[in-house]
Formats: C-alpha cells, structure tokens, sequence
C-alpha cells in the first residue's frame, strides 16, 4: 500500500491553487466530471492534491480550509477484500464509491469524527 494523494477542502480555491502551483511547483490537469468545483494538481504525471471549493465555513475551526483526508492506493484484489473484511468484521462503517470516467473504486472510512480515510484502487474487473 502506497499513499495516493490529500484532498484539500477550501472557499479558497483559487489561493490554494496558486499556492501548490506556484509555491510547491505542483501543475494542473485532468480531473474526473465530478458535480462539484475542484481542481487535480499533479506531480510526475500523478495528482497528489485534490483541492474541493466548499461555500462553507463548516467545521467550525479557526479556519475553514483543511485537509479533507488521506487515500492509500491498493494494488490488488486481494489487497482491496483484506480492509473490507477487516471492516465487516469489527462493524466499522464505510462508503463505497466508483470515480467518474474511470471507475476505480474508492471506500472511505470515518474512523473517527473529523479524520476519513480512503483506500482507492483499479475498476472491478
């Protein structure tokens, strides 16, 4: 398991943009037909930042950009059933979800309020 990008949630999207572009030297590109405004950023080739616009100040912390959560890319099929019988079995929630376009499958767990993690991997086959 490797891990595959941050999701950036921010009313600011403009500003964080700048700031991973210019500032981290991070590059747009291509990003899935999502219903929502965002941006992929890359990094050889890859997109390792996910910035989302939100209109929302919620959480209520001391600023309303944050790290939304962390994704780990899973290899194999194998690999992808081990986190979900883990989950089942100890009860845990989760989410499964298919990217636009291209299908990978995600799942995001809540493992406690205000962290999400997602394990993301290749369509079914």
């Amino acid at each position: 398991m490797k891990l595959d990008h941050a999701t950036v949630v921010t009313p600011h999207l403009d500003t964080v943009r700048h700031f991973f572009c210019r500032i981290v030297g991070l590059t747009g590109g291509a990003r899935p037909p999502f219903a929502f405004d965002g941006r992929w950023l890359y990094q050889d080739g890859r997109p390792i930042i996910h910035l989302v616009k939100t209109n929302s100040d919620w959480p209520q912390t001391r600023s309303p950009s944050r790290i939304d959560h962390v994704a780990f890319r899973i290899a194999s099929e194998d690999e992808w059933q081990a986190p979900l019988a883990r989950l089942q079995a100890g009860g845990v929630e989760y989410q499964q979800a298919a990217l636009p376009a291209s299908g990978e499958r995600q799942l995001f767990v809540v493992p406690m309020p205000g962290v999400m993690i997602e394990f993301v991997t290749a369509a079914a086959l």
